[in-house]
Order: structure tokens, then C-alpha cells, then sequence
């Protein structure tokens, strides 16, 4: 296993957004080991993104994009769920986080499901609050560096030879962006 290096992070958000895709979400949760595939995965800019917790500033909230790349912004949404990002950008931008919106489990997946209420495992991680739940990442992992290895690291996997861009989910400020990416079939 091969955890990502800080460079991997510090290129273009959108760029890593496609690039996080094969890649593995590894979590230690006491003596299990818990994985899975990047499977789809959002960009979230900066001041050119209308739709970034960033757009407005720093905040409380997410200071973590404005840091050091290559570390995990967490954060509460709709009073009840966490999503999980990659603190991510090119260099010279302030700030830019990603999305990991869903993987396919690989290890540890009983663990998960039970995490997740015994849910079938289609339907086990395919979102971002979902994600979470089943790997048990909460507001304690806010600022992990995710590049050494910990209770929560991202390791190097495959290269996907189709990937689809599309629309971001559930937002409705800059709807223009295709940058949402999920493994193509």
C-alpha cells in the first residue's frame, strides 16, 4: 500500500477530483481495517465557484480548504449528516477541497454494513453522508493529514479508463460545472 503524497493535493482541484477516482479510502476503526474504492467524487473551487464553502471566505467551518493540501475538511450538513473532502488546489489558489461522494467497499464490509444498519451493500456508500456513516468519519477526523498513515489515509490504486463529468449533486449555484466525476462503464 502506497499512501498519496502531498503533491498528489497540490494540483488543480479538478484535476485531483478525476485523479482521486480508483483510488482507496483506508480507515482504521480499532483493530479493522476498513477500504474502498474512490468511485465518484466532486471539485469545489474557490472564488470561481459560486457553489464552494470557500466562495464567501474563510469561516470557522472551512478553514481546513484554505490549509495545507492533502488533508480532510469534514464537515455536519442538514443537522444529522458528515461528508467527508480532500484539501485540494494548484499552488497559487487560496483555497479548493473534494467531494468523495461514494466508493465500493472492499474491506471490512460486514463492518460497514453494520454501521450502516445492514443495509445492502449497493446501496451501502453510494453518497456522501452514507460514506461516512459506514466508515465511521466524523468531525474528530476534521484536519487529519490524510498522506500518512493514520486512522484515515488515501492510497494509490488504478487509473480509471472512463470517467463520466457531469453536473455537482444538490446544488444550485454555479450548475454549469461538470465537476462531477464517477468512474464510467
Amino acid at each position: 500500500m502506497t499512501i498519496l503524497p502531498r503533491a498528489f493535493y497540490s494540483k488543480d482541484t479538478v484535476t485531483v477530483a478525476r485523479n482521486l477516482l480508483g483510488k482507496k479510502i483506508i480507515r482504521k476503526v480499532g483493530r479493522h481495517k476498513l477500504s474502498g474504492m474512490i468511485i465518484e467524487t466532486e471539485a469545489y473551487g474557490h472564488t470561481d465557484d459560486q457553489a464552494s464553502h470557500a466562495f464567501r471566505n474563510t469561516t470557522d467551518r472551512n478553514k481546513a480548504m484554505f490549509e495545507d493540501v492533502g488533508m480532510a475538511y469534514v464537515y455536519f450538513t442538514y443537522g444529522m449528516h458528515f461528508c467527508f473532502n480532500v484539501v485540494a488546489r494548484a499552488p497559487k489558489k487560496a483555497a479548493g477541497a473534494v467531494l468523495v461522494r461514494a466508493i465500493e467497499p472492499e474491506l471490512g464490509i460486514e463492518i460497514m454494513k453494520k454501521n450502516r444498519g445492514n443495509m445492502d451493500l449497493r446501496n451501502l456508500t453510494n453518497g456522501p453522508a452514507k460514506l461516512t456513516q459506514a466508515l465511521c468519519i466524523t468531525l474528530q477526523h476534521y484536519g487529519t493529514d490524510l498522506t500518512k498513515n493514520s486512522t484515515l489515509c488515501i492510497a494509490d490504486g488504478y487509473s480509471p479508463k472512463k470517467i463520466t463529468a457531469s453536473q455537482r449533486t444538490g446544488i444550485t449555484k454555479a450548475v454549469d460545472k461538470l465537476w462531477n466525476f464517477k468512474i464510467g462503464h
